[in-house]
């Protein structure tokens, strides 16, 4: 029996357990019906059942890391719900005593291993600081335009950009050093609950829109002959970054095809061998869509027509743990756009193995 044995298992009975543990929890704390209504029953089940994912996810790659994160990223968000720390040990100890009753060993062992990571991160302090700092490269002019989007002023953000393209900024200097970390600031500030649900999709959506109307600008490098299949797995949602990682690559010269969100992996597969792609880049922000990731890696790998194509991955989880990409069954990672185009040329002319790859991805960065 196998950590992956484990991580699957637990995965097909998450949603069963997560019923029975939200019973228990209002069953052990009848305040919580008083202080959060029907809803609030709703919403811990849902919560029950995302931990579940991300502790089978985590066991399925080896990865504690992973849930211990999201664990930390989940007590900060209940927080601004009012859900305390003590709360949400609770929800763990009784996902604990859950497993305890449905799960014998060696499936039991694996599983706790990690849970009680989970556990012990309910107690550490969690860190809150921005993601935009004056001192990094356009770190003003970040914290601008966030602070335009966030009032509703599209029209004076989109002038921001204009100004520091007219000043001679890139448009890549733009999507490294402001509307990637503002998405992430704005991701922050929905999880502390200053902003909106609503304020969140509008900011992204915004710079969505921006980044079409900034094409006419684009400086393009002669065609390399090289071609790129890029798609978010699942039903990610998340896709903007893949968005941006892909027109870093049309600037250099690549003949990109963006697949975007929601694509079934059949079609994905389908699309890399009608462009002949040389690589394909997978991308992943929900760490409970790891799964996913893999099975579409081994379908990429299992046809003839497509085995030969080098597979990169990026995203939340694999910023996480660094060496996640292994466990997926990709060829390589990077963290960035930047980093990405150095990463696939490097795997085009060195068809490197999964021990040097990390070493390539790494140098790749900067």
């Amino acid at each position: 029996m196998s950590h992956r044995e484990a991580g699957e298992r637990l995965l097909q009975n998450a949603g069963t357990l997560a019923e029975k543990i939200t019973e228990k929890q209002y069953r052990l704390q009848p305040d919580l019906m008083e202080r959060f209504g029907p809803i609030g029953k709703i919403r811990t089940k849902e919560d029950s059942r995302y931990s579940l994912s991300y502790l089978a996810e985590s066991v399925l790659v080896k990865s504690p890391s992973l849930f211990t994160h999201y664990i930390s990223w989940l007590k900060v968000l209940l927080a601004g719900y009012r859900v305390s720390a003590e709360d949400l040990e609770v929800n763990l100890q009784l996902i604990k005593e859950s497993l305890e009753e449905e799960f014998e060993h060696p499936y039991l062992e694996f599983l706790l291993e990690y849970l009680e990571m989970g556990i012990e991160a309910t107690r550490q302090s969690e860190s809150h600081r921005s993601f935009i700092h004056a001192s990094l490269p356009y770190g003003l002019e970040a914290q601008a335009y966030v602070q335009h989007l966030l009032h509703n002023q599209r029209k004076e953000a989109f002038e921001l950009l204009e100004t520091e393209l007219d000043a001679g900024a890139s448009i890549r200097d733009l999507y490294r050093y402001i509307f990637q970390p503002a998405q992430y600031e704005i991701g922050r500030l929905w999880q502390q609950s200053e902003i909106s649900v609503g304020q969140e999709h509008f900011c992204t959506a915004a710079t969505q829109s921006f980044i079409s109307r900034l094409y006419s600008r684009w400086l393009l490098q002669p065609n390399q002959g090289k071609r790129l299949v890029a798609a978010c797995v699942g039903s990610e949602q998340h896709e903007i970054g893949l968005r941006m990682l892909t027109d870093v690559f049309e600037m250099e010269g690549w003949d990109t095809y963006y697949l975007g969100a929601n694509v079934p992996n059949g079609s994905i597969v389908e699309a890399i061998g009608l462009h002949e792609s040389d690589v394909v880049a997978i991308s992943v922000t929900m760490t409970y869509h790891l799964h996913l990731a893999k099975d579409l890696i081994q379908r990429i790998r299992s046809h003839a027509e497509t085995a030969h194509v080098k597979i990169m991955v990026g995203g939340y989880p694999f910023n996480i743990d660094k060496e996640l990409w292994r466990a997926v069954g990709a060829d390589g990672y990077a963290p960035g756009a930047e980093e990405a185009v150095a990463v696939a040329e490097r795997l085009l002319i060195h068809p490197v193995s999964l021990d040097n790859m990390s070493a390539a991805s790494e140098s790749g960065k900067g």
